[in-house]
């Protein structure tokens, strides 16, 4: 993993960004890796027979609908809100929010996950210690991609913390995981590179990424 997939990091952050995957409107590479898991999921399980029908069957859950009424029932099952994916703003949400801006014009060379992972711990999202609380709201949401080309001031992230000392402490990781450059010197690794099965390792083609920027960072509402 040499990047975020999708943009949220962080506990609700996350979800909310998995409620969107279940509508179908999930960023791409979070897209991609989940499609290409459930195709895998249906084949196993003798669902369908080729890639093809699996994906098309998948696509057509999320299309309709079917999957979110199926994570409103789970979540209903297990004693939750099912109302939060129709409105994720039930989610606990962060007193403290603040966009981060692009320092310097140039080219998104690299988005270090390690740093990102560890600023949300030390923001209070994760456990250093099995006792801990966690803060489920607090987070990032990251719109810059290695190959991005990024203007000085403009939004490429934000971050979601507890207070005025969160909001510091994600903006210094923010600035040292996003690396901006002149060029980028490394592709990204591919989203999904092979399929394991009792028959060998087949390597996959690289899926095409669609055309475009991702949608800039915005505070949730």
């Amino acid at each position: 993993m040499d990047r975020p997939l999708g943009r949220a990091c962080g506990n609700a952050l996350e979800t909310e960004e998995a409620i969107l995957a279940l509508r179908g409107e999930g960023p791409p590479d979070l897209m991609d890796v989940t499609y290409a898991l459930g195709v895998e999921m249906l084949l196993a399980a003798g669902i369908e027979k080729n890639s093809k029908k699996a994906r098309a069957r998948l696509e057509n859950a999320l299309g309709s609908g079917l999957a979110a009424e199926k994570f409103e029932q789970i979540i209903e099952a297990q004693g939750g809100n099912p109302r939060v994916v129709e409105d994720p703003s039930v989610l606990p949400q962060a007193q403290a929010v603040e966009v981060f801006n692009a320092p310097e014009t140039g080219i998104i060379t690299r988005v270090e996950p390690r740093a990102i992972g560890r600023a949300v711990v030390a923001l209070g999202g994760g456990r250093v210690q099995v006792e801990d609380d966690v803060d489920a709201s607090v987070g990032f949401v990251i719109t810059a991609k290695p190959g991005d080309r990024v203007v000085e001031g403009e939004p490429i992230a934000s971050v979601f913390a507890r207070d005025a000392t969160g909001i510091e402490l994600g903006m210094a990781a923010l600035r040292e995981a996003i690396v901006i450059g002149g060029k980028l010197e490394q592709k990204p690794l591919p989203l999904v590179s092979h399929r394991v099965t009792k028959t060998g390792v087949e390597t996959l083609a690289a899926i095409p990424q669609p055309p475009g920027r991702a949608p800039r960072a915005a505070p949730r509402g």
